[in-house]
């Protein structure tokens, strides 16, 4: 059975700072007509870094949606017509100080496909040095540092719930020294 959806017609609704939302009436694979709302996003980048220390740096910072403190691997939203990752290098060093040696890419997720379009590019880097934190002047966070088995831990008592995060965890695991 053929399952692409064919766009009818499309009508921006909103347009805010970071997101636009859009309403498209489709047609369904069967011929019956339906709508599809989309927010689109311009995708962003998270990065888990190994300290000189052997330690993941994570963030700890206030996340408005769920008014509540979250732990993440440094993270961030993609400039128009940025590189994935220069995105990631950047925001690195902006979150937490640190400059990495080398980074390695492992994919990409897709943090909610029924209604989002965002890619976050996921990077693995092994070795960082210290250079200097560089938060945006809005930007307020804590950086910890955990071990992965602390973090899988974490991860599996309810007390690490970032999506980008927990992928970028289990994504890792196979270039993990051990």
């Amino acid at each position: 059975m053929e399952l692409k959806e064919k766009t009818l017609s499309s009508e921006l609704k909103f347009t805010g700072r970071i997101i636009r939302v859009i309403h498209d009436k489709i047609e369904l694979p069967d011929g019956n007509r339906s709508m599809r709302e989309l927010v689109e996003h311009p995708g962003g980048v998270c990065v888990a870094a190994v300290n000189e220390n052997g330690e993941l740096l994570i963030v700890e910072q206030f996340r408005y949606a769920f008014k509540t403190e979250l732990l993440e691997f440094p993270a961030g939203k993609l400039e128009p017509g940025e590189d994935p990752l220069e995105a990631a290098k950047r925001e690195l060093i902006e979150e937490t100080g640190y400059e990495a040696d080398v980074m390695l890419s492992l994919g990409e997720v897709w943090p909610s496909v029924g209604y989002l379009t965002e890619r976050i590019y996921l990077y693995y880097a092994p070795n960082t040095h210290f250079v200097g934190q560089k938060l945006d002047p809005q930007e307020f966070l804590n950086v910890k540092t955990y071990s992965y088995d602390q973090l899988m831990t974490m991860a599996h008592h309810n007390l690490i719930n970032d999506g980008k995060t927990l992928a970028l965890l289990l994504r890792m695991k196979p270039h993990l020294k051990d």
